[in-house]
């Protein structure tokens, strides 16, 4: 392999075509549906799904079939077959995975700037969805292509582009049973949307944390009256409210005190928190704009990668039943209602913590108010099987090649659905996880970009690596596995 010719491969498709093609996806308001009932009406996805097939059928790679996979009342997903080339074995597969849904708009954005307007300010992109994850069927072609260009081996590869990523991936399960004997039994799976704990070398995700959540209800009366009469008589339904959470967060620390809903951290991945603090430094939370004065929740920088990758913590992600400050009388409000969202750890099972969710915070409620959770997302972590030798050398040697450093292991604290999926229906496959949303990089949030230069080094990471997989596949170190069941019968679903 030269590694200088699958550099200017990539970043001449990155600069080309890649980054004109994230500027017009960035315009559409492709919402996930989740955060858009009206999708199919609105018709942002399917202008989403139509640029990205139309670029991938233009691109030259021999026997490539590219289809739009559309199962009834379900959002549509992309799927791309590439048989073997140059040597490699039609026998074994590749599965390289992203998704083109996206979160909804979010408030905050810089003046110039905006979810559905794509900027490009020296190494960055601006806008939704380039980073998370637009970016990822771009990036495995071009990986491919770059092979090729080189006429270097590379097994069987597909991949997958779904549609409700961001609402938890609730359609893609009947899509991998739908498409299982296409797909076959990948011995790799290459997933593009995670994070990075900087742009400087090559960082690989480890564990994703689960997700439990909903609406959270509390009522005190059948409307509204006059504060001054009833305070002090009618109990507060924001105080009740703040009396249930308290039996889940030690609101002083943010602990959350349940302590079924806490899993012992593999000595593996203390050891990995650890050599990434180290790397990192005070980056591990200087990277968020925190404001003037603003202290993280511990000076322990390994303990709070920990936090944040291994530990349960409770976010409270919008709030309905208070009326604007403009538009605020003196009224004791009938209720109080919060969007709950407990990232939970990567082995703690979803519908468990989903039970002890509910049980804790609808037990007994103070003044026998009336309470309701709508649990919405009960969904299990992810935690990386045992790497195998080929794949830890693989992964160090791209880190070498593209970034000139050694590779880094760590958590997010996000969650992929996918990657629990795949870890049951192919226990034996081995994983590499990886992206471009890196410090300040803001998913989610208000002026999030994608790092152009980190984007092209992970796509030219991603080649080293499929190239790796066949080798290793020579000397029989990768082995495809027997599906374990179908996905399907899932149903613990979350959201990044």
């Amino acid at each position: 392999m030269d590694s200088a010719a699958i550099d200017r491969f990539v970043a001449d498709k990155w600069d080309d075509q890649i980054v004109p093609q994230l500027v017009e996806y960035i315009r559409i308001p492709n919402k996930s549906p989740m955060f858009d009932a009206d999708w199919v009406e609105h018709g942002y996805m399917e202008q989403a799904v139509t640029l990205m097939e139309t670029w991938a059928r233009a691109q030259s790679i021999p026997g490539m079939q590219v289809e739009v996979v559309r199962l009834e009342g379900r959002t549509p997903l992309i799927f791309i077959e590439i048989p073997a080339a140059n040597g490699g074995s039609d026998e074994d597969c590749v599965l390289l995975y992203g998704h083109l849904d996206k979160q909804p708009e979010m408030t905050g954005w810089d003046d110039d700037l905006g979810p559905w307007k794509p900027v490009i300010k020296g190494d960055r992109l601006y806008g939704r969805g380039g980073a998370d994850d637009g970016y990822a069927i771009y990036g495995s072609l071009t990986a491919v292509m770059a092979l090729h260009e080189q006429k270097l081996p590379h097994a069987r590869c597909v991949v997958l582009i779904e549609a409700c990523e961001e609402s938890g991936s609730y359609d893609l399960p009947a899509y991998v049973d739908h498409l299982a004997e296409r797909i076959g039994k990948p011995s790799l799976v290459v997933c593009l949307d995670s994070g990075c704990g900087n742009y400087e070398q090559l960082w690989c995700t480890t564990s994703l944390r689960g997700l439990a959540g909903g609406n959270f209800i509390v009522k005190v009366l059948s409307e509204g009256v006059h504060s001054g009469d009833a305070s002090g008589v009618v109990p507060s339904s924001f105080r009740i409210l703040r009396q249930l959470l308290s039996r889940l967060e030690d609101e002083d620390s943010g602990r959350i005190i349940v302590e079924g809903l806490h899993a012992e951290v593999p000595a593996e991945r203390l050891e990995q928190a650890r050599q990434a603090a180290g790397v990192l430094g005070t980056a591990v939370y200087d990277k968020f704009p925190l404001l003037e004065g603003m202290q993280p929740m511990d000076e322990d920088l390994a303990e709070l990668v920990l936090n944040r990758t291994w530990r349960p913590a409770l976010s409270l992600t919008g709030i309905d039943g208070m009326p604007s400050l403009d538009s605020a009388g003196n009224v004791l409000r009938p209720h109080t209602a919060v969007k709950l969202s407990l990232r939970l750890p990567p082995t703690l099972d979803g519908k468990r913590a989903g039970e002890i969710l509910k049980q804790t915070l609808l037990d007994n409620p103070p003044n026998g108010a009336h309470v309701e959770l709508e649990l919405e997302k009960s969904s299990t972590g992810w935690n990386a099987p045992a790497q195998s030798p080929w794949l830890t050398q693989a992964i160090e040697g791209a880190s070498q090649a593209c970034f000139g450093k050694p590779a880094m292991y760590m958590g997010e604290g996000g969650s992929i659905p996918f990657m629990g999926m795949l870890g049951e229906k192919f226990p034996g496959a081995q994983f590499m996880i990886t992206g471009v949303l890196g410090p300040h990089s803001n998913a989610h949030g208000p002026n999030e970009f994608l790092h152009i230069p980190m984007g092209k080094r992970v796509t030219a990471s991603v080649a080293h690596v499929i190239t790796r997989h066949h080798e290793a596949g020579q000397r029989g170190e990768t082995t495809g596995v027997a599906a374990a069941g179908s996905v399907q019968e899932r149903g613990d679903h979350g959201c990044c």
